[in-house]
């Protein structure tokens, strides 16, 4: 694999199909918002991403993929696209955090966030863009506690929240989620601590549940 692999990322794991493509110095990013049918658009969309820029599927070296947290399905269905791609292509696919992700590139102690249902959040607490903890579910005061006492920057959809609340910083993504999944999936240091398949990551339990009502009864 040469210096600087051809990357193609994507990511459905809210309510968009994003996807970026990383050929040499270049990254191309594409970001369709959508709350449901990503899976039927996925691979026309990453066929229209390569066709653009001249190239098939054998030309790519590497597959990233977000693996949350997030949408459960989105996730399970892209997890399963990657590995998908990587058998049939003879590639490695990265499964990437979208917390780690949003803070590729940035500087110093970061708090990366992710709003979750019921006033909940996502959190893993970063420094220098690289993770000094596994991320967490918790709720505000355990994302206080996560931050730790020192000077903090938050970043996410739950950065101005934490701000009223707490008063903690907040910072700027130096690139986009999508970006920062193809750009750490093209860093070895990263592969290698990666090498295993992708797999989803879920921080919470499901929304849903089974049914607590008793089964109806057959009548042979």
């Amino acid at each position: 694999m040469t210096d600087s692999p051809n990357v193609l990322a994507f990511d459905t794991s809210a309510a968009h199909c994003a996807a970026a493509l990383l050929i040499g110095d270049r990254i191309i990013t594409r970001t369709d918002d959508m709350a449901r049918g990503q899976a039927e658009h996925l691979m026309p969309m990453l066929e229209e991403m390569l066709a653009k820029q001249g190239l098939v599927w054998a030309d790519l070296d590497i597959i990233a993929v977000g693996t949350g947290p997030g949408n459960f399905t989105g996730i399970r269905m892209s997890v399963a696209a990657a590995r998908g791609l990587a058998l049939g292509l003879g590639k490695p696919a990265v499964g990437v955090g979208v917390l780690e992700a949003q803070a590729f590139g940035t500087t110093g102690p970061i708090l990366s966030t992710l709003r979750a249902p019921r006033d909940m959040v996502c959190a893993q607490r970063l420094t220098d863009g690289w993770p000094d903890a596994e991320p967490i579910f918790t709720d505000l005061i355990g994302a206080l506690a996560l931050a730790g006492p020192e000077e903090v920057s938050v970043l996410g959809d739950m950065a101005e929240t934490l701000h009223q609340a707490h008063g903690l910083t907040i910072g700027s993504s130096v690139v986009s989620v999508i970006e920062g999944i193809a750009l750490l999936a093209a860093d070895p240091i990263y592969r290698m601590d990666h090498a295993d398949r992708p797999a989803p990551l879920y921080l919470r339990p499901a929304d849903a549940a089974p049914a607590r009502d008793a089964p109806p009864t057959i009548i042979p």
